[in-house]
């Protein structure tokens, strides 16, 4: 007979760390410093019907920390080009860019998955900008000489 699988569940209530709006880490000291730790968490999000957590295997049981946050979760952090533009996650995940996924909302720009919304840290927009422009009023990514427009997607309450 298999035995089921233990898992231990912290609500995010109980959570000792959170995530800021610029996906900086937290804890009741301030912000996490240390680039190793700081890895190690963004390497162990997860995403599941409950919401976003920390998933890891200690001693045979597997442990989600379901935390706060203030805004996405998962950030691009770099972006790299050859053929396509592909983006690097704060997960150290890659994905091509779809312009038809971007979007702006309060001066940030976003990037809407079936999965997930993604935001632009501040380093991947700075390489990105090259390839905006302002036309007519309206915000756009130009790719292969295609522009693209952004839409401003105002915040759901």
């Amino acid at each position: 007979m298999a035995s089921e699988k233990k898992i231990r569940i912290v609500p995010k209530e109980n959570a000792v760390f959170w995530m800021d709006k610029n996906g900086t880490w937290h804890n009741e000291h301030g912000k996490f410093e240390h680039p190793r730790i700081i890895r190690h968490f963004n390497l162990a999000i997860q995403k599941d019907d409950l919401g976003y957590h920390l998933s890891q295997v200690t001693d045979g049981v597997e442990e989600k920390v379901y935390f706060p946050h203030e805004d996405a979760v998962l950030f691009v952090v770099d972006i790299s080009e050859s053929q396509e533009v592909t983006l690097t996650l704060n997960t150290t995940q890659t994905m091509t860019l779809d312009p038809e996924q971007l979007f702006t909302r309060d001066d940030n720009l976003y990037l809407q998955t079936p999965e997930h919304c993604i935001k632009f840290s501040q380093h991947a927009l700075v390489k990105l900008s090259r390839h905006m422009e302002e036309t007519d009023g309206n915000f756009c990514l130009v790719l292969n000489h295609i522009s693209h427009t952004i839409p401003e997607k105002p915040r759901q309450t």
